[in-house]
């Protein structure tokens, strides 16, 4: 291959320096190279990732339509944080919550707050913040210490939370997971609440296994605790991904805002928001419940703004890839979108429940992620690891892991539907798990033992 430059350079692209050469890791060259050089080598380079398309770890979206990409390409320049620069895109941001908070059912949308971040971790941890602070205040009130604040989860929990509790010395207080209770669902809060619980996080899709958290089992069960006990302990929702699933496909589902106990709501619009990454929405129930001191007002570049943000500069391009598709799907189309990725969840599991290896933890009937286990006593000779090994040769990222705390010993593997999985691409996913599972059946003798790859993080 030849190219020819601007300067009428039309040296053999492989034999150009920089191509012809090792290029530096950890310093900086102290040359320049022409762009066609530095753009061949960065391209050539990253042909060593796997294909997004084939990725069924992940939860973040992988292809949009060409119109979202022109609409990319056009304002990946923009700065979010620049409000008097991009007042337009401040505008959609601030119509783009709103419309988030209506569709969780907030009382009312002109009477609550919300705001855009760069994912749903760093919202997260707005809602833990909102929470502590609010806390705070209330314990400084009534004379009593500030010290010692907890957070009530499930063992299930996303990292992120694990960070916000650690980031912010907040006590962590896991809800085991077991085989007779699999999420959160309310059982025995009352050991885990006390008069330093700033919240109970509830998760709409919980990572392991795409289940969603009875968010109202757990609003009844604060309920019987405050009524003992005087202690009134916020929910915020972790909706990560189930908060742009639950009111498209399952709309009778009382998960949201109609739950007087939530006070705020997260998720991902990177994920089942069918955005780019990264972009993540936070809603509080309404302004009493996001204390006034996390809000900043600043003068930059001219103007005054008020920023709710634990990040600062930040692309606003996302921002607008939301409202292009609320836009352009409307309330039918997500419904559609996320009803065709629940049918490929479900098409998928039934499949490898058929198998006859395998044990279905979930169907992918709540999010359309679904989990497995090997049977019990089905073979010594492979475990779920082996076929995940097995499936990445063919280029599929299915992962296995174990579960937290008092499943620990268990290991399940999972499969993440996105949009852009189609019917066609899930039946031949489902041909090399049948495959690759009867091959590892075959086995004489036992593979080599293998567990969780160091350093595994949900």
């Amino acid at each position: 291959m030849t190219t020819t430059s601007g300067t009428g350079d039309e040296t053999p692209s492989y034999s150009r320096p920089g191509e012809s050469s090792a290029t530096p890791r950890h310093r900086i060259e102290q040359g320049e190279m022409l762009p066609e050089t530095a753009y061949q080598i960065v391209h050539d380079e990253t042909m060593l990732d796997g294909n997004a398309r084939l990725n069924l770890a992940t939860f973040v979206t992988t292809w949009m339509d060409e119109s979202a990409d022109k609409i990319y390409a056009e304002s990946y320049d923009k700065n979010m944080i620049d409000k008097d620069e991009y007042p337009q895109t401040a505008k959609i941001e601030d119509d783009c919550w709103h419309m988030v908070a209506n569709l969780w059912n907030v009382p009312d949308a002109e009477k609550t707050i919300g705001t855009s971040t760069i994912g749903s971790s760093e919202a997260c941890m707005l809602g833990g913040l909102a929470f502590k602070r609010r806390w705070q205040h209330a314990r400084k009130a009534a004379g009593k210490s500030t010290d010692n604040p907890n957070l009530v989860m499930s063992s299930a929990v996303q990292v992120c939370w694990e960070k916000f509790c650690n980031y912010f010395e907040v006590e962590a207080r896991y809800v085991p997971v077991s085989a007779e209770h699999k999420m959160l669902d309310g059982f025995e809060l009352d050991k885990y609440v006390d008069e330093n619980t700033i919240g109970v996080v509830a998760i709409m899709g919980v990572t392991y296994t795409g289940t969603y958290e009875p968010v109202d089992k757990i609003a009844t069960a604060l309920d019987a605790i405050q009524a003992k006990t005087g202690f009134d302990v916020p929910i915020h929702v972790d909706g990560a991904s189930g908060a742009m699933i639950a009111p498209f496909v399952q709309p009778e589902l009382v998960w949201d805002f109609r739950l007087d106990r939530v006070h705020s709501i997260s998720t991902s619009g990177h994920k089942y928001g069918l955005v780019y990454p990264g972009l993540g929405w936070v809603v509080w129930r309404d302004k009493a419940s996001l204390p006034d001191d996390l809000i900043f007002n600043v003068s930059y570049l001219g103007g005054s703004m008020p920023t709710l943000a634990l990040n600062f500069s930040r692309p606003g391009a996302q921002v607008l890839l939301q409202y292009y598709l609320f836009l352009r799907l409307g309330m039918s189309g997500y419904a559609s979108v996320q009803k065709e990725t629940r049918d490929v969840a479900l098409y998928l599991s039934a499949g490898v429940a058929k198998i006859g290896a395998f044990d279905l933890w979930s169907d992918g009937s709540d999010i359309p992620v679904f989990a497995w286990q090997l049977k019990p006593g089905h073979t010594a000779n492979w475990n779920l690891y082996h076929l995940s090994d097995r499936l990445r040769m063919l280029g599929w990222q299915v992962p296995a892991y174990p579960l937290p705390d008092n499943l620990a010993d268990q290991t399940v593997q999972r499969i993440v539907v996105r949009n852009g999985l189609s019917m066609d691409i899930a039946a031949q996913l489902l041909a090399d798990i049948e495959k690759e599972t009867a091959f590892l059946d075959a086995l004489e003798s036992p593979m080599p033992i293998e567990g969780a790859p160091p350093g595994f993080h949900h």
